[in-house]
């Protein structure tokens, strides 16, 4: 038996963004060495925690629409709703620190 019918496990709470060290010279060395690279792993993690979730939510999507079949456009409008609200956000709703400069807060910069 499929896990179809099983009640999908959610978390329904907040997250706070992770505390980050950014650089601190002007060549490119961080003040502390050990938190700058603690916040590029949190970040690493909080990118594949995202993508993960659109993978689930793509997947509860396609199985909606195989079970509801010509009635998907009725049946599977909350599944579509959560997946399109999801990719539409910056980085998939990744969370993010908050930075000192603001340009950092578009990608790896």
């Amino acid at each position: 038996m499929t896990n179809v019918y099983k009640e999908p496990k959610v978390f329904k709470g907040t997250m706070e963004p992770y505390p980050h060290e950014e650089h601190g010279r002007e060549r490119g060395r961080a003040k502390n060495p050990v938190k700058f690279l603690q916040g590029i792993e949190q970040r690493a993690r909080e990118r594949q925690v995202a993508i993960e979730t659109v993978r689930l939510l793509r997947r509860d999507v396609i199985e909606c629409y195989h079970r509801e079949g010509v009635n998907h456009y009725e049946n599977c409008k909350e599944e579509v709703q959560a997946y399109y609200n999801i990719i539409i956000q910056k980085d998939h709703g990744q969370l993010q620190p908050k930075w000192a400069d603001k340009r950092k807060q578009d990608g790896f910069a």
